[in-house]
């Protein structure tokens, strides 16, 4: 179907205002990056909802993430949903233009897949040398075991891990 007959459609099937929330940040961001808000009727009103903690991140932070990964003295640990979400379309690193942790890893940073932020501990006691930087996203399904990581690595002074 074509985009012009599909927004026809949904012209003709708007009765009344119509309040519409994507839950997803990658809903909101295709809307917006196609500009289908702007095609809607004005009686259908978008509400850009809480998104997953990945597809909420903003760009900044993740290119602070990049920044991190490529120091030869940092170990940037994560989730492994986190390695493909993009910061800035330029790259923040220049040496490496990466736009994301895969990018960074396969440019030679040191970026690892955590299943928990719990394994940092053990990779900062491995390399008390190197700065091991974990990369919290979430909301409530993962801060309790971040907030544990945290706990943690104060109760074991860990001063290499953040």
């Amino acid at each position: 179907m074509r985009t012009t007959q599909l927004v026809h459609q949904i012209k003709d099937s708007c009765t009344r205002p119509w309040t519409l929330m994507e839950v997803c940040g990658g809903q909101t961001h295709a809307l917006l990056r196609h500009g289908i808000d702007q095609l809607l009727p004005d009686a259908i009103s978008l509400i850009h909802g809480p998104g997953c903690p990945v597809c909420v991140t903003a760009c900044g932070r993740i290119d602070q993430a990049l920044e991190l990964a490529a120091r030869p003295e940092v170990i940037l640990c994560s989730f492994g949903d986190m390695l493909r979400v993009p910061g800035s379309a330029a790259g923040v690193v220049p040496a490496t233009a990466a736009t994301d942790l895969l990018g960074a890893r396969a440019a030679g940073g040191d970026v690892r897949l955590l299943t928990s932020p719990l394994e940092a501990i053990a990779l900062a006691q491995a390399a008390p040398d190197r700065e091991v930087a974990f990369l919290a996203v979430g909301f409530e399904t993962t801060a309790p075991a971040t907030a544990l990581l945290l706990r943690q690595a104060r109760a074991l002074g860990l001063a290499n891990l953040s």
